[in-house]
């Protein structure tokens, strides 16, 4: 778990520059998908290879059915989906970061020009206490990092089929190219153990699509109800 602390100690950082909905997509990330392929994926998968037994000896024959089975392992495969959906998150927290030292900036020039030459323009987007409000280029960039992850964990689902040929796990895999010399059957260990693991990720990446999506539209109807607030307050 040692290895997923850095990532997990920066994605919670964007948890107070955050929606509601966000901070569930952030939970479920940590709770559901980060803990469990740390703690549980790797003891079920192991060595996948030594694992699995195939009718014959012939040399390399073995090899050359789990390289055309499994072009990446599963664990691998979850680790760069997780590394690639969280990169825009973590874009998204480098410019509020960015935000909020070019406001703190000018809020301490701010204090020192008041008293020379009266109020000066306020910092728009955050407050003393480093919290922003998702607004403007914010809300922009807020958007465009939930496009980017829809469109992310949809690749992966996407490929994670056209990888594998297969959404549930095959007890037994037939093979009958070079180098065997005759049509073999390769046995693959604890297949059902494996094949809830594959459900339960294709799930999460599932929820992870829906709530970014309700996100977005969240985001946009709150934005059009305050417009036609502002709206209704300047007519009075």
């Amino acid at each position: 778990m040692g290895e997923w602390s850095f990532l997990s100690s920066l994605l919670d950082k964007v948890q107070s520059h955050s929606t509601i909905l966000g901070k569930v997509w952030m939970a479920i990330l940590f709770l559901f998908r980060i803990f469990i392929l740390a703690a549980g994926v790797d003891r079920v998968w192991g060595d996948e290879q030594a694992n699995m037994n195939c009718n014959t000896k012939s040399p390399g024959c073995k090899n050359a059915c789990y390289d055309q089975s499994f072009p990446l392992s599963h664990t691998r495969f979850w680790v760069l989906q997780i590394l690639f959906v969280s990169t825009p998150t973590l874009i998204y927290l480098g410019h509020v970061l960015l935000v909020i030292r070019r406001e703190n900036k000018l809020r301490r020039r701010a204090e020192l020009k008041f008293v020379r030459h009266g109020p000066i323009k306020a910092p728009k987007y955050s407050n003393e206490q480093g919290r922003v409000q998702v607004k403007g280029v914010l809300l922009f960039s807020y958007m465009t990092q939930l496009l980017f992850k829809v469109l992310l964990e949809v690749a992966f689902i996407v490929g994670q089929y056209y990888l594998y040929g297969f959404i549930l796990m095959p007890s037994k895999i037939t093979f009958s190219e070079y180098p065997c010399p005759a049509p073999i059957e390769c046995f693959i260990s604890r297949a059902t153990e494996k094949s809830v693991f594959i459900v339960f990720m294709l799930a999460m990446a599932g929820l992870s699509v829906m709530l970014n999506i309700m996100e977005m539209f969240y985001l946009i109807i709150s934005t059009m109800k305050e417009k036609k607030r502002r709206s209704a307050a300047s007519e009075k």
